[in-house]
């Protein structure tokens, strides 16, 4: 501060009043501060420090305030002098007024003469703050404060001091070193100040971070010499940006001190990192870049010195330049082979630098090919390809446009796979066809422009990078003219087009259904020689034919590769030449085998004679044909691949291995890709896999051949043998032989039960093995709270094995444990302090029960157990609901006894709990006569008494010296005594007195038998008092009462808080009674200490010590959901029953413990108490809240801490609360948080947050306030600013935390436009990626939750990374998920216990034995470092990866990662609760799933994977969804077909002549499907579940309450939700992300939003099952049993009747007549509302119906003439009704069918005439109109009449003619909207419209009646209020004020 000199105070005034105007007046009241936080964006942030700190200031420095808003209005006035940025006008104005407000008060509050020097003063004041407290190492939380105040401030007053000095230095600022703004490590000149600079690991990363010894002079550095790095280095050749450097460094920093932490051996460490940590992190880091190099042929270019010495500084160079690259790349890091590329050239010229290298072809030193200026990565690398990325997503449409027409993420990555990638060259030819975005038609006439000297430098500058020589590239340095010359082509699809199309499901599960269609052949032709035995199939004639399934085998292979060179046409042009002959030559291939097969099988059956001779063998039985030679070549390629099978080791090598015999070898079987390698398990495993598959293909087959396949042969053989020659329709085809209509018709729906019926099976095998393994690993051991206190005395040892770090001595006894817990505490014995340490934990996880509200005081003090030296005995003193009622228990025992003493104290030792209650009660009673007696006399007799008791223990002979009988009268006394002592009322001294006598009588004059002894002591003391007793003037007081001068006992106790801990204690043991054991009382609390206890004796990895373990970050993606609940949201209650209320009576225990902690009586009693923030949080922290996901995942950062201080900690501090100790001891508590910080980093990716702050949006105070509550915790968004100098906005991803109150920016990093160019989750994660930390990385979605207990075992999972080495290690860690919203509806309990059964016994059985365990939730651990360099922890291409978090798993596999699931650590997940949340969630679902199976992804699973495993991956990914839409087309078909035999006539032939009255086939099919349809699937593994956890009684309870409750159909209904939306989505596309809104209340849905949300997936399916089933009903002939038809079609009524009125069943309040009104009104006022733009389709009908029909606008012709072809169905009831009217009398002529579509024509005319009259006479002329509709209808009326006179109409005719007329109006609906395109023009288009609008408002009225009809019975509301909440009165809760909350708010 030298060079600042205080100029004249004149010149300093004037200066400071040329902004402002002297028009100011003088105010005595100090002003409001200024809004700091709402600065335009335009502006930057830079101004906000100025005016935070004007704000801090202005209270005892206004003046300096005044000045710091001067400041910054220049600055705004300098960035945006017109004021054109959004705000900047209105801001400026506003502070303008402000400093005219405060130029003249502040004037006069001055201290100094001058501005400066006031500056000058402040300044200093806080520059020697700094100075004094910065050497200080152990501050007080206040003087933290006080440094960091001052931190904040100095550097500011700096700058504006610099301001009105003019201090012309431009690196001022930083060179007074005060404050530079730090993440986790505060890496300016003062390094040692903060505790987690101090640690030796980091100094030693720091140190070799700063060895630059022998690095080349860089000119451009302005940073002093001894903070200079190897970042520095690189920023400066390569010109990275200073927010991504500081960034990377201190990720480096952490990331080498973590690993040279772990594998040091000692516990001193030297300041030098260790090799072995640098080469770890190079071999995860480039182990990528390694394969891609070898996939390529390219050689690796990094390089490393042979001097020891400087290797690793070459190493932390190199790691260090990926960083920077991977953390400036934006969106480029979903492309992880294209950072691999960018690499590899800037790998090339950073070891040409660091070796000053020469060019062979310029002669001149080698240097980066983009210089080292600023931000020049990002422009010149970075932002060209994702101009690419961006332009190619905008041609996606808005997901929209077909896949084939763009490129997403994984075409752009994939170019990286081939040699070709590097024509792009180094510098990048942006006129290469990789940067054209345009289709190839729109190409013409644009030519390259690159130039012949660029060039030449280019090819030169590679061709050195890559080791070859420039021999053959003469022609292209020669050829500028071609180069020139050539156009420029669109690159196309790359490898693979998704293409949609239901075919995509059999060319990637080619092999499966080859193997079930030839396995279904096969079974075919045994049932047809009535084969009862498998082994008849070696018959040789049913063998022969059985090996006809060979034949059928290469038609399919034929199929496949048609299939294939369809389906990547458009992908050719990236293809190779050898990969396009192979398709062609696959093709060629199969068409040879499908002649040369059918061509010998026919040889082979006109030879019947065998060849061989030698009769009786087998292979003479077999007869060895042509045909089987054949076959035998046929099958050589599945052979060898059985062979290496099971030689998994050959073929992965085989797979991955660059040899160019190994590439031959398997470039036939497989494609030449980067990824999806050598993805083979080991032999156990497959061995594993194989059994339980082959288990379950044998029970599928036995199965499908017993009741599917054979029943249904004999049948066929009958139809096929009638003569049917009159049918009751027309017949279009009469000369068809053999009935084929009724044989398909028959056999169709079996077909389609048998491919679908596996996933039956899977799921019942999958009960069954999920189970075993579940009860092997001892899921659910203690599942109640009596087998946890029968056990709790192993907890300890369990917790010393499981989670606190071993000594070597007992690692080998550990491995030991499985069944036998006992050995716990035997092993316990050795660490004397376990049990001290397990006490600390348990009081920490019960006091975050009571944090949590979950336990009220009272059971917070009987479930703490005490801290006391004894622990480090062994000797514990239980928890009192431990001890409940023991103590009682034992005096009754004792008082009825009769025997010896020995027997009683035997009977009392064998309840070990009882034993301790017994000896605590007796040594505490002690402690506390020790304490309160104090006089002499009173302390002789008092021992004497308890002498006399111990002795009498001793000799055994306590019965015969103590009346036993009078226990409970000592009982009560002692009670009362420890009463009045608790209450330490002075005033009660007398009853104590008195207690204590009455005390001394029970004992002496009733209890002892012999009291000689202690009555002597009395008498003798009162005779010696007695002899002086006329000395005094008044009697001396009696035993126990006080001296005038002394006193006998002392009380009240003093202030000791311990002592009053034990008395509290003792008198909870006396009184205590039964209900204690029921301790604790709230649910929630007892699931999870359950599972707690029972997790510790599972298997899990050994915990290391904190300072060991491996560091991890968790992150969470938020957008604009819920952070807190606003007061007001808690009140509201405008259209739902409030918040608070809902809260407060779904969770009343914890609404009562709230209370009781906020020691208030109500929710005014809060109010009236300023408590409305904790009443916010309270409420928040039961709902699906960010600040619940916040307040879960900090307790890592509390779990930790805790771990560190029981790893460092002394028996001493053991005996002290964990709480007091850090409170107490500063330097503890700093070292505790520097441990804390270098393990665990917290992001929240909150893209939103800028806007949200520049708004003023509540929501970004809510997440600042968060940060102030969690000052670790990180936010990371993204700055969207307005350049005033340019067109387009800057992005930037910027780091925030919470100093002093606010967010201070950390990091900046400038992004090369808008992040968001794919799906919005994965693009929000990879945004803030970044600034994450660690090995490990934890993906957290905002609805979840984490508790304290389960914190404590992340060390132990961390280790699974670890647990073998030697092995592959697991890339993913899949964690168990507890569904935490299933308490109240039905509903939500339902898919509570559906999500629970998949994420626990589902994923357990996909992990092992299946080994398909993919990434299905975010509680997931990913390897991070893994991750980061293989395209992140998802993927985001637009629609196409819209699951996202799946493709992180099938790329982590493809990537040959491994996927393993553990169960002894639970997440919480919030899951939605009502049923149109729900189906929303299912349809976004199923949508993901359609469009996974169109991915490459799985694709790419599905070929690579063996036979055995692809079957798991398909029943487990899409197979279910796919599944679900065949049982449902199963029935469509099943229906249609008998709709089909009834109306033709055929099924009167089959049951009269063939006398087939029942088909069991039919029956066993139709059961399927049932079993799929009522949600056994999900059912099955949900009870196994239950039973684990919560015995099998319970789950068969469960079960049965749950169909009470109309499970069945919730699973129903869900099963239209699925297949709907799965079928339209492959068919027609249309896939997106659906908000479910996550509402917490329970509220009623409107029959207009009911009607909207299901009208096509469910309603209008529903009407068509029941249509079918009325007709089928109607027209069945009298010769087929009522019986019959009910036991065949009572799923399918079900079924229908599910999907009309579910909606309906399952909404709150829907049967109540007030709501039934309103609904009504709304229905109509919507159904008429005119649509248009800007009319929502929540509005308006023709809204929503052109909404509904945006999948069809995008269509593609194929998928419109499927569409159209499906809606022809509804034409076959109009065929065959109309020939069974009366009125056409059996006439079989086509023109019956003609005449009934002039009777449609006929109706359309009428609606049309109805429409015209309306436009024409409704307004003007009302009577004419109705005079014209009156005619219309008396006409009709007539005609009807007539006909019915003259041609025999009937009453059955009309409703014959409204059953054929609906469906094909309906239909002709259908194919119009298909065909919009061509008639959208016309007059028919409104004609659709007029008739759509009039079908829906049928519909809906069908609907409503019955709906209205139910309402009048109040007893009906009464039921669905019971079966939705039954959980809600089971626990006693009142849903019904919820249910009317609204109204009684009201």
């Amino acid at each position: 501060m030298s060079e600042i000199t205080v100029a004249d105070p004149i010149h300093e005034t004037n200066t400071t009043r040329a902004l402002t105007t002297s028009t100011s007046t003088s105010h005595d009241t100090s002003p409001e501060p200024f809004d700091s936080e709402r600065v335009p964006v335009t502006l930057g942030t830079d101004i906000r420090s100025f005016l935070r700190v004007a704000n801090r200031v202005e209270p005892h420095d206004p003046r300096i305030a005044y000045l710091c808003r001067v400041h910054a209005f220049e600055m705004a006035h300098i960035k945006d002098n017109y004021s054109t940025g959004r705000g900047v006008r209105q801001f400026k104005t506003a502070l303008l007024q402000r400093l005219e407000q405060d130029e003249e008060t502040t004037i006069a509050k001055r201290k100094e003469k001058s501005d400066l020097r006031e500056l000058g003063r402040v300044y200093r004041h806080y520059k020697n703050i700094i100075g004094q407290l910065s050497d200080s190492r152990d501050l007080e939380n206040s003087h933290k404060e006080k440094l960091t105040n001052a931190r904040e401030i100095a550097p500011v007053l700096y700058e504006v001091l610099q301001r009105f000095t003019n201090a012309a230095c431009p690196q001022g600022l930083a060179e007074t070193g005060i404050f530079v703004p730090y993440n986790i490590l505060p890496l300016d000149h003062q390094d040692d100040q903060q505790e987690i600079m101090r640690l030796p690991e980091i100094k030693a990363a720091l140190t070799a971070l700063r060895n630059i010894r022998g690095l080349p002079v860089m000119q451009d550095l302005h940073k002093p010499g001894a903070s200079v790095d190897l970042f520095d280095c690189l920023q400066c050749w390569f010109g990275f940006q200073e927010g991504n450097v500081a960034n990377q460094r201190e990720h480096l920093i952490l990331l080498l001190a973590n690993t040279h932490i772990r594998q040091a051996h000692k516990e001193t460490f030297e300041l030098k990192l260790g090799d072995g940590a640098v080469d770890e992190l190079m071999k995860k880091f480039f182990k990528n870049y390694t394969n891609w190099c070898k996939f390529l042929g390219r050689k690796r270019n990094i390089r490393l010195p042979y001097v020891k010495q400087d290797a690793q500084q070459y190493k932390i160079l190199y790691i260090g330049l990926y960083l920077l690259i991977w953390g400036e790349a934006a969106n480029l890091r979903f492309m992880p082979e294209c950072l691999c590329y960018i690499f590899h050239h800037m790998a090339y010229e950073l070891h040409g630098m660091l070796t000053g290298a020469v060019s062979s072809t310029t002669w001149e030193k080698v240097l980066p090919a983009y210089g080292g200026q600023p931000q020049s990565f990002l422009n010149n690398v970075v932002t060209p390809i994702y101009r690419v990325i961006y332009e190619e997503a905008e041609k996606n449409k808005s997901g929209m446009a077909e896949h084939s027409t763009w490129r997403n993420y994984d075409d752009l990555n994939e170019y990286f796979w081939s040699p070709d990638c590097f024509q792009i060259g180094w510098p990048m030819r942006l006129d290469h066809d990789f940067f054209f975005v345009h289709p190839s038609d729109n190409s013409k006439g644009i030519k390259s422009r690159g130039t012949v000297e660029a060039k030449e430098k280019r090819e030169g500058h590679e061709d050195e990078e890559m080791g070859l020589k420039r021999e053959g590239n003469e022609g292209e340095d020669t050829g500028v003219t071609i180069e020139e010359a050539r156009e420029k082509k669109w690159l196309g699809k790359t490898n693979f087009v998704e293409t949609r199309s239901f075919w995509q499901i059999f060319r990637s599960f080619d092999r499966m259904w080859s193997f079930f269609i030839l396995s279904l052949q096969a079974l075919i032709i045994m049932a047809c020689h009535d084969m009862e035995s498998p082994f008849q199939m070696f018959d040789a004639i049913v063998f022969e034919d059985v090996m006809s399934i060979f034949i059928t085998s290469a038609i399919l292979k034929v199929l496949q590769a048609i299939l294939d060179i369809a389906f990547t046409w458009k992908a050719r042009h990236t293809m190779d030449f050898y990969q396009r002959l192979k398709y062609v030559l696959k093709l060629v291939v199969a068409m040879i085998w499908t002649i040369v097969l059918p061509v010998c099988y026919a040889d082979s059956r006109r030879k019947h004679t065998c060849r061989s001779t030698e009769y009786g063998s087998w292979p003479g039985e077999w007869c060895i044909s042509s045909y089987m030679v054949a076959v035998a070549f046929y099958l050589m390629t599945n052979a060898v691949e059985m062979v290496l099978f099971l030689v998994p080791t050959v073929s992965k090598y085989i797979e991955i291995s660059n040899f160019q015999l190994c590439m031959v070898l398997s470039w036939w079987t497989q494609p030449r890709l980067f990824v999806g390698r050598g993805m083979q398990e080991g032999l156990v495993s497959i061995i594993k896999y194989t059994l339980f598959w082959l288990l379950l293909l044998s029970s599928k087959f036995s199965f499908s051949y017993t009741f599917e396949i054979k029943p249904l042969i004999g049948p066929t053989r009958q139809i096929m043998k009638i003569g049917v020659k009159e049918y009751d329709w027309h017949e279009l085809f009469p000369k068809v032989k053999s009935n084929a209509g009724a044989i398909v018709a028959i056999w169709s729906p079996i077909i389609l039960v048998y491919f679908m019926d596996t996933q039956i099976w899977y799921s019942v095998f999958c009960t069954i093995f999920g189970g075993v393994y579940g009860i092997l690993h001892h899921l659910g051991e203690i599942r109640t709270l009596g087998t946890l206190r029968s056990r709790f005395h192993s907890l300890p040892s369990a917790f010393n094995v499981c989670l606190i770090p071993s000594s070597l001595r007992n690692d080998q006894a550990r491995k030991g444990r499985g069944f036998f817990p006992k050995k716990f505490q035997k092993e316990s014995e050795t660490e004397k302090n376990s049990v001290a340490k397990f006490v600390q934990v348990w009081n920490q996880i019960i006091a975050s029960f009571r944090l949590e509200d979950l336990i009220n005081n009272r059971e917070l003090d009987l479930m703490t157990i005490p801290l006391a030296p004894e622990l480090f005995s062994g000797l514990v003193r239980w928890p009192v609901f431990l001890l409940a009622n023991k103590f009682s228990t034992a005096l009754n025992m004792a008082r009825d006894f009769e025997g010896k003493d020995e027997y009683l104290f035997r009977k009392i030792r064998k309840d070990h709990h009882m034993y301790c209650a017994v000896k605590e009660c007796y040594e505490s009673l002690k402690l506390i006569l020790e304490t309160l007696v104090v006089g002499d006399k009173e302390k002789r007799i008092v021992f004497g008494i308890l002498n006399a008791v111990e002795e009498s223990i001793g000799r055994l002979s306590l019965l015969e010296d103590f009346q036993m009988s009078e226990l409970p009268t000592l009982h009560a006394k002692c009670t009362e005594l420890v009463e009045l002592l608790v209450e330490g009322n002075k005033h009660h001294y007398g009853k104590v007195v008195k207690v204590l006598q009455d005390i001394f009588e029970v004992v002496t004059h009733d209890m002892m038998t012999d009291s000689s002894r202690i009555l002597d002591l009395l008498y003798s003391s009162e005779q010696i008092e007695g002899d002086t007793k006329h000395f005094s003037r008044f009697p001396e007081p009696q035993l126990f009462a006080s001296n005038p001068g002394q006193q006998s006992i002392k009380f009240p106790f003093p202030d000791n808080a311990s002592l009053h801990k034990q008395i509290k204690r003792f008198h909870l043991l006396l009184t205590v009674e039964d209900t204690a054991t029921d301790m604790p009382v709230n649910l929630e609390a007892r699931r999870r200490i359950s599972f707690f206890a029972t997790s510790l004796f599972m298997d899990m990895p050994n915990a290391p010590k904190v300072r060991n373990m491996m560091s991890f970050s968790v992150m969470t993606p938020y957008y604009m959901e819920e952070v807190n609940f606003s007061t007001e949201d808690l009140h509201s209650s405008e259209e739902e029953v409030p918040i608070m209320f809902y809260m407060s009576v779904i969770y009343p225990d914890e609404w009562k413990n709230f209370l009781e902690r906020m020691e208030c009586e109500d929710l005014d009693g809060l109010r009236s108490t300023g408590k409305e923030e904790e009443l916010r949080s309270w409420a928040s922290f039961r709902g699906q809240t960010l600040s619940r996901t916040v307040r879960g995942m900090m307790y890592y950062r509390k779990a930790l801490k805790l771990q560190a201080f029981l790893d460092m900690a002394e028996d001493e501090d053991l005996l002290q609360s964990y709480d007091v100790v850090e409170r107490g001891n500063s330097a503890l508590s700093a070292h505790l948080d520097a441990l804390a910080d270098m393990k665990f980093t917290y992001v929240i990716s909150c893209q939103m947050f800028g806007s949200q702050k520049a708004s003023g949006d509540p929501r970004a105070q809510d997440i600042l306030d968060l940060m102030i509550r969690y000052p670790s915790l990180r936010v990371a968004y993204v700055e969207e600013k307005e350049e005033t100098m340019e067109d387009k906005p800057v992005y930037s991803s910027i780091l925030v935390k919470a100093v002093n109150g606010y967010d201070q920016e950390v990091y900046r990093i400038k992004l090369p436009g808008p992040p968001n160019i794919g799906e919005g989750k994965p693009e929000n994660q990879n945004h803030g990626i970044i600034f994450t930390r660690g090995e490990a990385l934890q993906t957290i979605d905002m609805n979840q939750d984490n508790y304290l207990e389960e914190a404590f075992k992340i060390r132990n999972v961390l280790q699974e990374f670890l647990r073998h080495p030697r092995q592959h290690p697991p890339t993913i860690l899949g964690l168990r998920e507890h569904i935490f919203t299933g308490s109240v509806s039905s509903l939500a309990w339902f898919m509570s216990y559906q999500e629970t059964s998949f994420v626990t016994i589902g994923q357990r059985l996909l992990a092992n034995p299946l080994r398909v365990r993919f990434h299905y939730g975010h509680p997931d651990l990913f390897d991070r470092m893994f991750h980061i360099t293989r395209g992140g922890i998802s993927k985001a291409s637009k629609t196409i990866n819209l699951s996202e978090d799946v493709f992180a798993g099938f790329n982590s596999t493809l990537r040959r990662g491994y996927v393993t699931y553990h169960e002894y650590l639970q997440v919480g997940k919030g899951r939605d609760v009502c049923l149109n949340q729900i189906s929303k969630f299912e349809a976004k679902v199923a949508n993901g799933n359609s469009e996974q199976t169109l991915s490459r992804d799985i694709y790419r699973l599905a070929r690579r994977f063996d036979f055995f495993r692809m079957l798991s991956c398909y029943f487990t990914t899409i197979g279910f969804y796919f599944n679900s839409l065949i049982s449902v087309i199963g029935i469509y078909v099943f229906l249609y077909g008998q709709l089909y035999l009834v109306l033709s006539g055929l099924e009167k032939a089959l049951l009269l002549q063939a006398k087939m009255r029942n088909i069991k086939s039919l029956e066993t099919a139709l059961a399927s499907q049932s079993f799929i349809q009522l949600g056994l699937l999900t059912g099955l593994p949900m009870v196994m579940e239950i039973g684990l956890e919560k015995g099998f009684l319970t789950a068969v309870k469960d079960f049965v309450l749950m169909q009470l409750q109309l499970a069945a159909v919730f699973f129903t209904f869900s099963l239209g939700t699925k297949a709907h939306y799965y079928g339209r989505t492959i068919l027609h596309g249309g896939a997106k992300y659906r908000p479910t809104g996550r509402k917490v209340v329970v509220f009623h849905a409107s029959f207009t939003e009911n009607y909207r949300l299901y009208s096509r997936s469910h309603f209008v399916k529903g009407f068509e099952l029941l249509l079918l089933l009325m007709v089928y009903d109607l027209f069945r002939r009298s010769y087929q049993s009522s019986m019959a038809y009910v036991l065949i079609t009572y799923s399918i009524w079900f079924m229908s009747i599910t999907w009309l009125f579910a909606p309906f069943l399952f909404n709150p309040s829907g049967f109540n007549w007030g709501n039934i009104v309103d609904d009504w009104k709304d229905w109509n006022k919507w159904i008429k509302q005119q649509g248009g733009i800007g009319i929502q389709q929540d509005k308006s009908w023709e809204s929503w119906w052109n909404d509904e029909q945006a999948h069809l606008r995008h269509s593609g012709l194929i998928a419109r003439l499927i569409e159209i072809l499906l809606s022809l169905r509804f034409f076959i009831y109009q065929y065959g009704l109309v020939y069974h009217l009366d009125i056409s009398q059996d006439n079989k002529n086509f023109l019956v069918y003609v005449l009934s579509w002039v009777v449609i024509f006929a109706i359309f005319l009428l609606v049309q005439a109805v429409k015209l009259g309306r436009q024409q006479f409704s307004a003007n002329y009302h009577l004419i109109f109705r005079l014209f509709k009156a005619c219309l209808f008396l006409g009709v009326l007539a005609t009807i009449i007539s006909l019915s006179v003259i041609c025999q109409l009937s009453l059955m005719d009309l409703l014959v003619c409204c059953l054929a007329f609906l469906p094909t109006g309906w239909g002709l609906i259908m194919i119009a909207q298909a065909a919009r395109p061509k008639i959208q023009d016309t007059g028919l288009w409104e004609l659709t419209r007029v008739l759509a609008q009039a079908y829906d408002y049928g519909m809906g009225a069908v609907l409503f009646a019955p709906i209205a009809c139910l309402a009048w019975m109040p007893i009906v509301a009464a039921f669905q209020t019971r079966f939705l909440f039954n959980e809600a009165f089971k626990r006693r809760l009142q849903i019904q004020p919820i249910l009317a909350g609204k109204k009684k708010q009201s």
